[in-house]
């Protein structure tokens, strides 16, 4: 029987936790993020799965509604988390665009030694202005040279990380110390966007290499993942969908010379809870439409419509002007304003037929068109959707985004983990004491006794 690897996300900056009811708590609080990592480790989950964002989300010049402010760096939360937990994974968004190779990779292996062999990496590539305005380089890479760089960040972080031999570290009896080979921790990379040259200051951490995680859904990015990545964070739900995913990215992997079970695939994905299948339901509807407020509806809308459209009632019909073609001007480089991109009009038009044809109104339609949860049930309904998804190949596991922050995770630790564990299809306790164990991948290198 296939088993299930699961994985607890801390929300980040998105529209998925409702803000508006009484047991949403801090973003910003250690005691939170404490709280859904110990949740997630009682469990016996593999990782906690921290979401990062490297400036205030704008729209039309206006910081979003549904950011977080004041929201810690990730390293520093995932180092306090370290000490409070034993053995659940410790997985950190880093973007490749902005981060450089030798402080990305020596803060990785430090945390993988503090930890034990914990730590993993979520790599991904950021395309938005505002975030450039936050460093030198200014500005965002152009779509085809996101992958340029995230390859060579991972590729020279690689090289440093093995850049220390397992026996590059000398006992000297005589003082009790412990002396490096003269040529310990050196390295050389050149590439189009990365060239650096000197010596790392870490010998080699317990996971050898800490776990890759690459996230993004392109066909650039399914090559890059089959060709370097531990695991892939898609967005799919739907067992056709997932099933097709799954079969094109383990299809890949042999021209790399890697074997299907060197890659899983973990989807991110939400659910609702209820003690029957009709209470979940109705508890479902309830949290999409407290997620889509209207300020957030008319967010959504004017990503299509590339145009501020303050003058229009979310509770209205939708707008009787037409969408601007091209680029992004409301919000340039932002993924969901970019996905438009030489369709607006299409999409606007089957936006009004759907809207008229149905009743709805502007906020109505974004809530059926931006909210939604990926499995709504009771306990032994999620837990045989679960498992049904991974036993048929549509993915290895799943990276579960509670609505609530930071209780969201607990009913779902006791309620449906156990279902998981009577099937036999998700451990009762840890065999491991690394990541890599806990996802079934081995060390890519010898790794320090």
């Amino acid at each position: 029987m296939r088993q299930i690897h699961l994985a607890a996300h801390f929300p980040g900056v998105n529209n998925t936790t409702v803000w508006s009811d009484p047991a949403s708590g801090s973003h910003i609080e250690l005691e939170s993020f404490v709280h859904l990592a110990q949740t997630a480790e009682r469990a016996k989950f593999d990782f906690f799965f921290l979401a990062e964002g490297l400036s205030l989300r704008e729209h039309a010049n206006r910081v979003h509604d549904l950011d977080v402010v004041g929201r810690p760096e990730s390293f520093t939360i995932l180092a306090a988390l370290a000490a409070v937990t034993e053995r659940i994974g410790l997985a950190a968004t880093l973007t490749a665009t902005y981060h450089e190779p030798y402080e990305l990779a020596r803060a990785l292996a430090t945390l993988d030694h503090l930890s034990g062999g914990r730590a993993a990496w979520n790599l991904v590539t950021s395309t938005d202005a505002l975030t450039g305005r936050n460093f030198s380089r200014g500005g965002y890479l152009d779509y085809d040279d996101r992958y340029v760089r995230g390859r060579e960040l991972l590729e020279s972080a690689t090289q440093l990380w093995h850049s220390w031999e397992p026996d590059d570290l000398v006992a000297d009896a005589a003082t009790g110390t412990f002396l490096a080979r003269p040529d310990a921790g050196a390295f050389r990379y050149a590439g189009r966007q990365v060239d650096i040259e000197g010596r790392f200051t870490l010998p080699r951490s317990p996971q050898g290499r800490p776990v890759v995680i690459q996230a993004g859904d392109s066909d650039a990015g399914r090559e890059f993942a089959a060709e370097h990545a531990d695991g892939i964070f898609t967005r799919h739900g739907s067992m056709a969908a997932g099933q097709a995913f799954y079969a094109d990215v383990k299809g890949r992997l042999a021209r790399y010379g890697r074997s299907p079970d060197e890659l899983l695939i973990l989807p991110g994905v939400t659910f609702v809870l209820g003690d029957t299948d009709a209470e979940a339901a109705e508890r479902a509807e309830h949290v999409r439409r407290e997620q889509v407020s209207g300020p957030t509806a008319m967010v959504f809308l004017e990503q299509l419509w590339n145009r501020e459209l303050a003058e229009y009632d979310p509770d209205g019909p939708l707008p009787d002007v037409d969408p601007i073609e091209g680029e992004s001007i409301i919000a340039p480089g932002s993924i969901p304003a970019r996905s438009y991109t030489g369709r607006r009009q299409a999409v606007a038009d089957e936006w009004r037929a759907e809207a008229e044809a149905d009743g709805l109104s502007i906020r109505e339609l974004m809530v059926r068109k931006a909210a939604r949860q990926t499995f709504v049930g009771s306990p032994e309904t999620i837990a045989a959707q679960l498992h049904e998804h991974v036993q048929e190949r549509a993915c290895d596991g799943f990276i579960l985004v509670p609505h609530i922050t930071p209780g969201g995770m607990d009913d779902f630790a006791d309620r449906v983990v156990p279902l998981l564990q009577e099937r036999g299809s998700f451990r009762t306790e840890y065999d491991g004491t690394t990541l890599r164990e806990h996802l079934g991948l081995a060390s890519p290198w010898p790794v320090a006794g």
